[in-house]
């Protein structure tokens, strides 16, 4: 200002200016930090020192928010950046008695609903994203094995005469078709963002109840991240098949059983930190010889243990150029996302088209009881989603919106990808880590012979191994018919949806598995 040649008296009214607006945000951050600490102490009394950075809670206590010229302004944020650190936290100077922070390096960039520069929402998704590191982790595999053969080619006209219009799950397809997961695990790779509602529990908590839903939406979007180039179908489960999943490092375990042969149904059941999760699903498929059409049946359900739940529907799936052009596929279809209390949530999934130039797309908005629109949504499902006040449907990106915020964005793919072109997590999920084996009950998916030798590369063996299972599967119908029943899942009489109705967990502790049939052995044909 000096060298734009204002006079000393304008230099002293601006700086006075300044002052007074962060004394102002200084008290709202104070006040902010206090109800921090109010409802997150009683979770984070284990807090360690972490390699980027985080303090304890103990440090954010003796620190505090001293009123002193020379504060360390550390003590405001809950991470800092390595040259942060190596300045000893920041410690700021002054050269005159009245202090002055320099809001571009200290300060995040307010909305216009709101004057606090440390937004609550970015303190939530952070915390709950790192906890993770602070959780018993698992070493897990990065990539599959070597294939042990080289893969041949197959005729595709054969099988496709054959199978037009016939329902998938009736047709005998070559093991080149399948990936090395059965689709009890596909159930389990919808939950790779499972943080999602880790926040939206925090959220509700905190009693911001848009910010719940909003994550929620998130979350059921990014269950279709991973299907991007996924050129190969997972296997049909047989009855009684199951499927474990125990991720302490995310806070999560997963249950799923085949529950129902015709129809074919799916039952799943996770837990994780503040909510849980189930759902079954009946995948209705026809093969119209250039794509593949499913149309998923069945409702998912969140409940968060403050008694909040949102149910959803999932969108119609085609996978499209089965025999010529470059393989893709698409999810489209209208998505409601209902809760009990006070927000719904509606999503359109985009129809592909030949000039589309924006794929992916999903657009909706989050409405009250009354029909009042509170936010709008705007991504797409293989990349990230977006909320903002602005009404999402008058553009064709978050890009042209000002003032977005990020929801979810997707994981970097895995550095070891294979013509599966499977996730970094769905990698992990027919892994079986040591000791593992000894747990699982005989109907386990990582047991399964025919998968187990396609991930292995042994592509004889699993053509021959997936054959035999079908015929067995065909036993299924007739032990449906005399009265089998799921064994760790039970049908609502209500609506008809399975539900968990518990001891797997349990009897795996014990490791007694008596009762649980050798699907996978040899059998006898009556």
């Amino acid at each position: 200002m000096h060298q734009e040649g204002l006079n000393e008296n304008l230099i002293e009214d601006c700086e006075q200016i300044v002052l007074s607006e962060f004394s102002s945000y200084r008290k709202q951050l104070k006040r902010r930090y206090e109800d921090y600490l109010s409802l997150f102490g009683s979770c984070r009394h284990n807090f360690e020192e972490g390699k980027d950075g985080s303090i304890t809670q103990g440090e954010l206590t003796r620190n505090d928010f001293s009123s002193s010229r020379h504060g360390n302004f550390s003590e405001y944020s809950t991470t800092e950046s390595d040259e942060f650190e190596k300045n000893d936290g920041g410690e700021l100077t002054y050269e005159e008695e009245t202090p002055f922070f320099d809001s571009v390096d200290y300060f995040m960039e307010s909305d216009n609903r709101s004057s606090t520069m440390l937004s609550v929402q970015e303190v939530v998704d952070t915390q709950t994203q790192d906890s993770s590191d602070r959780l018993p982790h698992i070493r897990r595999r990065t990539g599959l094995p070597e294939p042990t053969e080289k893969e041949k080619g197959i005729s595709l006209w054969s099988i496709i005469k054959d199978s037009v219009g016939k329902d998938l799950t009736r047709v005998c397809l070559p093991v080149y078709f399948n990936e090395p997961l059965s689709s009890l695990q596909k159930c389990f790779e919808d939950l790779e963002y499972s943080y999602l509602l880790d926040q939206a529990y925090q959220y509700g908590k905190m009693g911001n109840s848009l910010m719940r839903i909003l994550k929620v939406a998130a979350f059921a979007v990014s269950g279709y991240a991973s299907s991007v180039a996924r050129p190969c179908k997972p296997f049909n489960p047989l009855l009684g098949e199951t499927y474990e999943a125990d991720y302490p490092d995310r806070g999560v375990r997963f249950f799923a059983e085949k529950v129902s042969h015709h129809p074919m149904l799916i039952a799943c059941h996770c837990e994780g930190k503040g909510w849980k999760f189930w759902g079954d699903s009946n995948l209705k498929s026809k093969f119209w010889g250039q794509s593949i059409q499913v149309e998923p049946v069945g409702i998912l359900t969140v409940e968060f243990d403050d008694g909040e739940i949102f149910q959803w529907n999932k969108v119609t799936t085609t996978i499209h150029n089965l025999i010529l052009g470059k393989l893709y596929c698409s999810h489209h279809g209208t998505m409601h996302i209902k809760g009990n209390r006070q927000y719904s949530c509606k999503l359109k999934f985009k129809e592909p088209s030949l000039l589309d130039r924006n794929p992916h797309l999903v657009q909706g908005f989050v409405e009250d009881n009354d029909g009042n629109k509170a936010s709008f949504l705007i991504g797409k499902w293989d990349e990230s989603m977006y909320y903002s006040n602005s009404d999402t449907f008058k553009v064709r990106s978050a890009d042209q919106l000002k003032g977005a915020s990020l929801l979810w964005e997707k994981n970097k793919p895995a550095p070891n990808p294979t013509r599966y072109n499977l996730s970094s997590f769905a990698i992990t999920l027919n892994e079986l880590t040591p000791g593992l084996q000894e747990k699982l009950p005989p109907t386990d998916s990582r047991l399964r012979p025919d998968q187990r030798h396609l991930e292995n590369g042994e592509y004889e063996k699993a053509n021959a191994e997936k054959l035999r299972l079908e015929r067995r599967q065909r036993m299924s119908t007739k032990l449906q018919d005399n009265g089998w029943k799921p064994r760790w899942f039970e049908q609502d009489m209500e609506n008809g949806t399975y539900r968990y109705k518990g001891g797997y967990w349990e009897t795996r502790e014990k490791g007694r598995w008596d009762g649980c049939l050798d699907i996978f052995g040899e059998f006898a044909e009556t």
